[in-house]
């Protein structure tokens, strides 16, 4: 089986009082941009590009929003860490 075509998935949740907003999108963008892949951002159904501040902050997400996100490419581990720990910490808000 050919393993470069896993997708990666991990399950957060927004954690800070102002939601995400321009700049937890900014950040989440910045690391995406890393990826050798894709990576989504999955809400309710609504799927957006994570490197894209203006595709993220039109899934209009208040604390307490689960989002799903996912990498095309398993190599894309770290960026999918990466991004994960931005939400466990609240953004650093």
């Amino acid at each position: 089986m050919d393993n470069s075509t896993k997708k990666l998935s991990k399950q957060v949740i927004i954690l800070n009082e102002l939601g995400l907003h321009a700049r937890p999108a900014a950040l989440i963008a910045e690391v995406a941009q890393k990826a050798k892949s894709n990576v989504w951002m999955i809400r309710n159904g609504e799927k957006v590009d994570a490197s894209s501040i203006i595709d993220i902050l039109t899934l209009a997400c208040l604390k307490g929003t689960e989002i799903m996100l996912q990498v095309d490419d398993p190599s894309d581990r770290d960026v999918l860490n990466n991004i994960s720990a931005l939400f466990k910490n609240g953004f650093g808000e």
